[in-house]
C-alpha cells in the first residue's frame, strides 16, 4: 500500500478516496470551490495544470526531505 496518496479531482477520483478512507491510507486532495474541505486538503485550482505541479512539486519536496532526515535521524 502508498504512504500518501494525493488526489487533484475530488469529484472524479470519488472511488479511489473511498478506497483511500476504508484501507486508511492518508490522503491529500487539491481541492477546487466545489469539492467538500473535510477532508485534509489544499485549495487550488484543479483545471489549472501549473498550478497543479507547482503544488505537487513543493509536496513531493517535502515528503522527500522528510524521509531523507527521518532516514538520518531514526
Amino acid at each position: 500500500l502508498p504512504d500518501i496518496v494525493i488526489i487533484v479531482d475530488q469529484h472524479e477520483e470519488y472511488t479511489a478516496l473511498r478506497e483511500c478512507i476504508t484501507l486508511r491510507i492518508p490522503t491529500i486532495c487539491l481541492i477546487d470551490t466545489n469539492s467538500d474541505p473535510d477532508l485534509i486538503s489544499i485549495p487550488t485550482n484543479d483545471d489549472a495544470i501549473s498550478s497543479i505541479r507547482l503544488i505537487l512539486n513543493k509536496l513531493v519536496f517535502a515528503i522527500c526531505e522528510g524521509r531523507s532526515s527521518y532516514i538520518r535521524n531514526p
